[in-house]
């Protein structure tokens, strides 16, 4: 596993510029620095995007309602290629100045990708359990040769992030169809669970499958065979008076079963008021005390990152950000360095 007590992005920051990104990610969380996601420059550049550059014999294009299914790759889908090349060279340029041990890499996971990319009829891919069965081949087989690819460059043991917001409405059959009078059908939990069971087999790397949504079925997620379940930990369900019991037994029971939490604690855009790392890492020694579990075991149990990705961020909020996850991660391997919460 990676090193106890370290923080890391979730992946998508603010600008263009990826070296500039690369740098910040290297050097603020140099013991986890995630591959930078730049959406702000367009097209390919987004998480659908930038996924579908990496299926193996499967073509997308944009079209007016989002990404579809195509006969043959495209512009679109060359530039998603081309863009991933580019951030790549400057990850490793920027790696190779640090050396670290361990790296992530962020991709949609097959439930949101089959949800947001559409057929060539318009409906999307999560109404064909065939489309969807090709779809997770198709990713699993790219991402072997991504994970491949980002450790030859940077000598670093590869984590996958498999980032699955869609996948609470995948399951509540919330989503929308093409025609927008009805739902697509819901998923069942078993069958959602075993795709993602089986995608997660086929990658020669620890993964971790990210759900930022309210309520992530973290049950479901845990026993996917994830080395970790990031969630958004400052949700009324996990945090503070609004906690709930099922919520929180949700994540003893992932935590008992050895399966570590990335704990969404930081907000995605810059707060009215900079929140104090002990007022932070106290989310975090909270759920620990009602859950009974020792706060030195957090170094193991819990990676600190953003609540989701800071895309939205102002530049000077997305670095004070990776650096506050990297404090909190040193906070939570020695809990009693942290200061009292009125202490600045």
């Amino acid at each position: 596993m990676w090193p106890a007590g370290v923080g890391t992005g979730v992946g998508s920051l603010p600008g263009t510029d990826v070296r500039e990104a690369c740098a910040l990610v290297t050097g603020e969380t140099p013991e986890f620095p995630a591959l930078p996601e730049l959406p702000a420059r367009g097209v390919g550049a987004d998480i659908v995007g930038r996924t579908a550059g990496l299926l193996v014999d499967l073509a997308v294009e944009v079209v007016p309602t989002g990404w579809r299914v195509a006969a043959h790759p495209g512009r679109d889908l060359r530039r998603a290629r081309d863009l991933m090349s580019g951030d790549l060279d400057a990850f490793d340029d920027a790696c190779d100045r640090i050396r670290p041990s361990w790296v992530k890499v962020q991709v949609a996971g097959p439930w949101t990708l089959a949800a947001s990319v559409e057929l060539a009829a318009g409906h999307r891919a999560l109404t064909d359990r065939g489309a969807v069965r090709e779809f997770a081949a198709s990713l699993t087989e790219g991402l072997r040769a991504h994970v491949a690819e980002v450790a030859q460059r940077t000598g670093a043991t590869v984590v996958v992030q498999l980032d699955e917001p869609g996948l609470p409405a995948v399951l509540a059959g919330s989503l929308p169809t093409a025609s927008g009078y009805g739902t697509v059908r819901s998923i069942a939990a078993p069958d959602a669970q075993d795709l993602l069971r089986d995608l997660i087999a086929g990658i020669d790397a620890p993964v971790v499958v990210h759900c930022c949504a309210d309520r992530p079925p973290i049950r479901l997620l845990a026993g996917t065979g994830a080395a970790a379940v990031g969630i958004d930990a400052t949700r009324p369900a996990f945090a503070g008076a609004t906690a709930e019991p099922r919520a929180l037994d949700a994540i003893g029971e992932t935590w008992d079963s050895g399966v570590p939490l990335f704990l969404g604690l930081l907000p995605g855009t810059a707060p009215t008021r900079e929140p104090a790392v002990g007022d932070l890492a106290r989310i975090g020694y909270d759920l620990a005390d009602r859950l009974g579990f020792d706060r030195p075991r957090l170094a193991r149990l819990a990676v600190p990152t953003p609540v989701c990705g800071l895309a939205g961020a102002t530049p000077a909020w997305a670095h004070r950000a990776l650096a506050l996850s990297r404090e909190l991660g040193k906070a939570f391997a020695d809990p009693d360095e942290v200061p009292p919460a009125d202490e600045r």
